[in-house]
């Protein structure tokens, strides 16, 4: 769950030492089975409580920028709950809410189109959200205009990352769950209880009398459309409660956005509860029997949200699970600075099922998701497929993890699957010919005679995958075999009859390291410098000075194209 919103609730909070810890994989009790799949541990719990069908698995953010591959955590690791829960034979409905009613605190340095293209905030309609700080992110205009709203744009990028992991979530607009009523009921009861509310939250933010007349409702001014919270009284009885109110300036990290002074009256469907009360009004209001969150809300908003669940709404929050946040190429996301990668961007770079295997791993585990690594995370996955069907030794564990957590992260398990090593990938990506790939990949053993052409057209896929990964992360990899013409060169005598004599070497058929071997073995028979003679060799296949390991790279390309190339013949 993300509130960044309403951030600025997490600050001068009083620990409160009873609360039940959410960190509910590092606290297992000695008497619980143990699983190889830590999802399993968790739906233990949840059918330990003996829920209603269908059993409810929920996330959140709040839409206030770039949702970028972080905030997809919280997706996933709801996922593989639910999708164990089903597996169980149980109904699941994984919600997602999209905090949209939070009001916008500052102006973000990045934003993203629909299509993930990061853009810096010069190149939109920047006025217009710096006339709408502290307006709910649903009454701010999207500034592409592709989208009903800020929070709206931003909410479907969300939607379209599940669905691109093919995770089926409902997305529920908290402001639509306001406007329309269903947030009624909820919202009443806090402010008919809000001096229970109030000694509750005390324990939690000293800005919070217990004696005082604080009240847990932000209304909208009908002014200025800002979030305000100030109410000057409440008036509950009849059908349509209301509150007074006064617009006061609101306090935003180290900013202050100024408030109108307009004094007006709202009804419930007009503002907001604090994010303090709100997130246990949506466990009530969604029937949510578990959620996961980061970190952050494990030392603050989650002491208080059970405290408030229990003590002022009078429900048992849900089976919770903390989870670690993880860093992108070693640096913690952030879109200021632009450290973000989106899921439509990783999905150019790797198949879904690899992405998705990425979070089946411990969620309590501090990881990196490195781009310039990726070959190691797809190296995992292959290894991981490899032993769920058998084809290499693994010891007990890790056959049982492969077990379990292989067909929840397929479309469905095919032993007939193709993949080729991922920096194999990325070698064939720089030949630009198709047919030529297939020719290299089936000459080296990765794909069998007798493959399926389906089997074959996926194992390609991958081909552009690590060729993006190479182009993305400029690798040694991120060269393009020059194949249709002699690139433009000028070389002496003595490395020209040196090239003849290393056409004639590979002509006669020889490994990968024989070959390397030979091309400094010949540069010294000729005198010619060993660099020289590199570079001369790449200068004739890729128009360049530098390039791959150049003997292995020219083991793998057609012997006949070689051997010509290297005499100037095509």
């Amino acid at each position: 769950m993300s509130a960044d919103g309403d951030a600025d609730e997490e600050t001068g909070d009083a620990a409160a030492s009873d609360a039940i810890s959410p960190y509910t994989l590092q606290s297992e009790e000695a008497s619980e089975t143990r699983h190889a799949f830590w999802a399993d541990t968790v739906a233990d719990r949840i059918e330990a409580r003996d829920p209603d069908e269908p059993i409810v698995v929920k996330g959140g953010i709040s839409p206030s920028g770039v949702p970028h591959l972080g905030n997809v955590n919280e997706i996933m690791r709801g996922y593989f709950v639910a999708e164990v829960l089903r597996d169980r034979g149980h109904e699941v409905r994984q919600v997602f809410t999209a905090d949209d009613r939070d009001p916008l605190r500052g102006l973000p340095r990045t934003l993203c189109d629909l299509e993930g293209n990061l853009v810096d905030l010069g190149e939109v309609d920047a006025g217009a959200l710096g006339r709408n700080l502290g307006a709910p992110y649903t009454d701010i205009p999207d500034p592409f205009g592709c989208c009903d709203s800020y929070g709206d744009h931003f909410a479907t990028i969300i939607q379209d990352s599940a669905d691109a992991l093919d995770v089926p979530i409902e997305l529920v607009s908290n402001t639509e769950l306001y406007e329309s009523g269903e947030f009624d009921a909820v919202t009443r009861f806090v402010l008919e209880h809000r001096e229970r509310a109030s000694e509750v939250l005390s324990k939690y933010q000293d800005k919070v009398d217990a004696d005082g007349d604080y009240v847990p409702f932000n209304p909208i001014c009908e002014e200025c459309g800002k979030v305000t919270e100030t109410v000057t009284s409440v008036e509950l009885a009849g059908d349509e409660p209301t509150v007074d109110y006064r617009c006061t300036d609101m306090e935003a990290g180290d900013q202050t956005i100024d408030g109108c002074g307009h004094e007006g009256t709202a009804t419930l469907r007009e503002g907001k509860l604090p994010w303090r009360f709100e997130w246990p009004g949506q466990w009530q209001l969604l029937g949510v029997d578990f959620e996961p969150f980061g970190k952050d809300h494990a030392e603050g908003s989650w002491p208080s949200g059970q405290d408030v669940a229990r003590n002022v709404l009078e429900i048992e929050p849900p089976v919770p699970m903390v989870y670690e946040w993880f860093t992108l190429d070693g640096e913690p996301f952030s879109s200021s600075a632009g450290n973000v990668i989106l899921v439509s961007d990783v999905l150019e770079l790797l198949e879904p099922e690899v992405l998705r295997y990425f979070f089946v791993k411990d969620p309590v585990k501090a990881r990196d998701f490195s781009i310039e690594h990726l070959d190691q995370l797809v190296d995992e996955f292959d290894r991981l497929e490899a032993i769920y069907f058998g084809e290499i030794e693994a010891d007990e564990d890790e056959r049982a993890f492969a077990e379990r957590v292989y067909p929840f992260i397929v479309e469905a398990p095919r032993e007939e699957r193709i993949r080729l090593p991922y920096t194999f990938a990325a070698v064939l990506g720089m030949f630009d010919d198709p047919d030529l790939r297939e020719d290299v990949a089936r000459k080296e053993g990765h794909i069998p005679d007798d493959a399926p052409e389906w089997a074959i057209e996926d194992a390609l896929d991958r081909v552009e995958q690590a060729r993006n990964w190479a182009r993305r992360t400029g690798n040694e990899f991120d060269y393009e075999l020059k194949r249709t013409a002699i690139p433009d060169h000028d070389f002496d005598a003595a490395t020209e009859d040196a090239l003849a004599e290393l056409a004639d070497f590979i002509e006669a058929g020889h490994e990968p390291d024989e070959i390397q071997g030979e091309i400094y073995e010949t540069a010294k028979r000729h005198d010619v410098d060993v660099g020289d003679f590199f570079a001369a060799g790449y200068r004739l296949f890729f128009d360049e000075d530098q390039g791959p390991k150049l003997g292995p790279f020219l083991a793998k390309v057609d012997r006949e194209f070689v051997v010509a190339r290297l005499r100037r013949e095509r």
